[in-house]
């Protein structure tokens, strides 16, 4: 398995989400038989390559992935890292996932969160609304790892609520819960929390500066990156998906004109490393 001609499936990620998509063609690959169970993953260097990240990026992928029972990492001569088989972590309490539910999600929400914060970031907010949003943005980079998705949540609707228009309200609180309920079903990923949190306070700083076309364009970049671990822990195989990869942003576009599908780089504000990595019973990971 060490040619790369033998992964045509593994395409190279986009660097605005590299770890989140990364985790993603790693879970699609194993899904497809690319990897199967029992099988050891390509060297490192070749992974990298592979997926057109670096070998840093590759490295904590692989150790979330380890961290959620997906990959195992066996030490020795003949050691690797070497796939359980285990592309999802179901609960029993908790019915089947309809694929055409998750990417239902994935569209909507991409339709009205970034829209909302264009919204808001052409609102005149008083004092007592920049200084919530800045509240809300606060409470989620503090929350530890179980209390983090619905401080998240919370912050998302906080945008929303900021340009005035209550249906567009009720629609991201909709989608939100909806979202919510699927996070639940996937581990938390301590990388990918650092990530959202310096996406949110991108999309917080567009919105308090004023910048509509920056506020829309991070937060769209933000739901790309959750929308590739939802796809790759939860969604239905890459060949039976609607369209490739920035298939999100290629449907919605005819439907918004007017939306940016320009990627924003991330903002500063690191929330601080876990050197446990987390505990991987925790769900709720992704925004």
């Amino acid at each position: 398995m060490s040619d790369p001609v033998q992964h045509p499936l593994i395409r190279p990620v986009r660097q605005g989400n590299a770890f989140e998509e990364a985790v993603e063609r790693i879970l699609d690959s194993i899904r497809l038989g690319l990897f199967r169970r029992g099988e050891r993953l390509p060297p490192e260097r070749e992974t990298a390559a592979l997926l057109g990240i670096s070998r840093a990026t590759l490295r904590e992928a692989l150790r979330e992935l380890q961290a959620a029972g997906v990959l195992e990492v066996v030490r020795g001569r003949y050691g690797g890292t070497f796939v359980t088989g285990r592309t999802a972590l179901p609960d029993e309490d908790l019915p089947r996932v309809d694929p055409a539910e998750v990417e239902d999600v994935i569209v909507f929400r991409a339709v009205v969160e970034p829209a909302a914060a264009e919204l808001a970031a052409r609102a005149a907010l008083s004092a007592a609304a920049r200084n919530h949003l800045r509240a809300c943005l606060r409470q989620v980079e503090e929350s530890p790892p179980e209390d983090y998705r619905p401080a998240d949540a919370r912050f998302h609707i906080a945008v929303a609520e900021l340009g005035g228009c209550p249906s567009l309200v009720r629609a991201v609180a909709e989608v939100r819960s909806r979202a919510s309920d699927l996070l639940d079903r996937i581990p938390v990923l301590p990388v990918n929390l650092e990530h959202s949190d310096r996406q949110h306070r991108e999309i917080a700083d567009a919105i308090l500066t004023g910048d509509a076309p920056a506020a829309r364009a991070a937060a769209l970049a933000h739901l790309e990156g959750t929308a590739a671990l939802l796809r790759g822990f939860l969604g239905h195989e890459a060949g039976e998906r609607t369209a490739p990869r920035g298939d999100t942003v290629d449907r919605i576009e005819t439907a918004d004109r007017g939306g940016a599908a320009d990627r924003g780089g991330a903002a500063v504000g690191q929330r601080p490393k876990d050197a446990g990595g987390g505990p991987p019973e925790i769900r709720g990971g992704g925004t």
